[in-house]
This record gives structure tokens, sequence and C-alpha cells, in this order.
């Protein structure tokens, strides 16, 4: 299903104000996504990638199809319109990371935080560093109504691996948009990332389209 929305993507994509002006003008018209270094030194392999290759095939977006690894803590940051987080043990993140994610969520940026393999000491982290980052707790669970889940994909369940329930996204809002995605079962898709397994956890199974809508309205909004 190619998305009608593809032109106004475009026009998103390349009004982002956010990218490094050491990036060549090639470089420029393609949409890079990055994977953060956070926590000093915390990061992960095991998100699928696949979703940026299935972006750029349902909306012909130019996507870079990997993602680029980026530290939390530096300039780069704003280099990339779209972020995402994962792991699977707790963590905490320095003065320098709160500050430069709270500016990069004001800013434009988006973040998409999954729970690697649903991990709970990694999701109780998440929950805590955003109070502290937002004073407040902003994390809201998203209703199926949301434009996000209608951008490419049309999405009415999140379908979990390991149980017959079904999955929700919760949303962080500023100035009247969603900045920040939380998936406290997992949106890693880690069964199209070679090497990788949800290892019992509870992943949501339609994560690749749910990430692409993620991006779609990333982009857009």
């Amino acid at each position: 299903m190619r998305s009608l929305l593809s032109p106004l993507l475009i026009l998103s994509v390349l009004a982002f104000p956010l990218f490094s002006p050491r990036s060549t003008q090639a470089e420029e018209s393609i949409v890079q996504c990055a994977n953060l270094i956070y926590a000093g030194t915390k990061t992960s392999r095991c998100f699928s990638d696949q979703f940026l290759t299935n972006m750029q095939q349902k909306t012909a977006i130019p996507v870079e199809r990997r993602f680029r690894s980026v530290k939390l803590a530096s300039d780069e940051l704003f280099d990339y319109p779209f972020v995402m987080m994962t792991g699977e043990s707790s963590f905490f993140l320095t003065t320098k990371e709160r500050e430069n994610l709270k500016r990069y969520l004001a800013n434009g940026g988006f973040l998409l935080a999954s729970a690697g393999c649903s991990n709970k000491d990694w999701g109780r982290s998440f929950r805590s560093e955003m109070k502290k980052i937002f004073e407040d707790d902003l994390l809201k669970e998203m209703k199926f109504d949301h434009p996000l889940f209608r951008t490419v994909y049309n999405i009415d369940q999140l379908e979990l691996s390991k149980s017959s329930g079904e999955g929700s996204l919760e949303g962080i809002e500023v100035n009247g948009k969603i900045v920040v995605v939380f998936s406290e079962e997992g949106l890693n898709d880690s069964s199209n990332r070679a090497g990788c397994c949800c290892c019992g956890g509870n992943e949501i199974q339609n994560a690749m389209e749910v990430n692409v809508n993620i991006l779609a309205y990333a982009l857009l909004y």
C-alpha cells in the first residue's frame, strides 16, 4: 500500500531544520536515523532497521537504510530528525544527556524508545528519566484514533508475540505534538535482526509496520 501522503512527507523531510552544516547536499536529501549511545556507553544492536527499507518502499522517501550510532550527549544528536534508544537493563542518564535530549525534543527532534525483550528494568529507568527531564509524568497511553496509527499503515491493534493480549504505546506531547513514543513491550522487531531474539519477552509482533508509521508521523507532523 503506497501512502497518499508521500509528497507532504518529502516536503516535511526537506524542511527539517537540524541537518548538520557538515553534510553534503546529497546527504541532506536523505533522512538519517540514529541509534543512541546513552548513559555513557549503553546502546543496543538488537533493534531491526528493516522498517527503514520498508519506509522507503512504501512512501518513496529517501531514507538511509542503516542507523548511525550517535552519543546522546554530543552535538551530533541535532543532525538527526529521528532517534531511537533501547536496552535490556536499568540505566541513568547523565546531566548533559538529559539537557541535550530535552533541547532536542523541544526543537523538532523525535525519540522512539523501546524496552528490549520487554525488559522491565529498562522500562522503569526510562519512565524515571522522562520524569526527571520533563519534571512531570507526561507519558500517556495513545489511543488507536491517533493519526500516528494511520500515516502509512492502518493499525488497529498491537499484536504480542507471547500472549493473546494487545500491546500499547505511550507518548509524550510537547507543544501539541507527540515527540516521544515508548513501548514497554518492545518494538525491536528482533525476528528481522540477525543474531537477536526476544528471549521470552512479549514483543509487539507487527513492530515493523508500527515503526514505519512512527517515523512517518515524526516527519510529517
